[in-house]
């Protein structure tokens, strides 16, 4: 695994200890994502957040992301989401639609909601091109706390 490559530096600022996060993730590509996952996770163990206000919610895939963060959103029990998925191009058009449907359903909840959602919705050529992107998550992750923190 690659280390991951922030620019911004200031982890020690983002304290997450008093913030709740949901992270909705598709389990198409299961391999994928579950290294997505992963990324986040380590990310907001350093940023100090709690195990125990972290929520993790597994859905089919990219498309039925929009619809479990709205549930969240609308239970105002969290202070940011993130939405993690893998959707790689095949041969047929489906692709475009999958990959619209997903960013226009997560923007539509962030902005309807009024809460950050980190996007950790990588949209690829191919299986290789996926593999090398698990730090994806933990720049969604890092992009919707800091995003929380100006709530604050």
């Amino acid at each position: 695994m690659p280390n991951m490559q922030i620019k911004n530096k200031n982890y020690k600022y983002l304290y997450g200890r008093k913030f709740r996060v949901g992270i909705v993730v598709g389990r198409f590509n299961q391999e994928i994502t579950d290294d997505l996952l992963s990324h986040a996770l380590d990310t907001l163990k350093k940023c100090n957040m709690s195990k125990k206000n972290i929520t993790v919610v597994s859905v089919a895939g990219a498309v039925e992301i929009p619809y479990a963060l709205q549930q969240l959103a609308r239970s105002k029990k969290y202070d940011f989401l993130v939405a993690l998925a893998c959707i790689i191009r095949g041969d047929t058009s489906h692709f475009d639609w999958v990959c619209k449907m997903a960013q226009e359903g997560i923007q539509r909840v962030t902005l309807d909601e009024s809460i950050p959602i980190g996007f950790g919705v990588l949209t690829t050529d191919n299986l290789k091109q996926a593999k090398s992107r698990p730090h994806v998550g933990g720049e969604a992750a890092l992009a919707a706390l800091e995003l929380a923190l100006l709530k604050f």
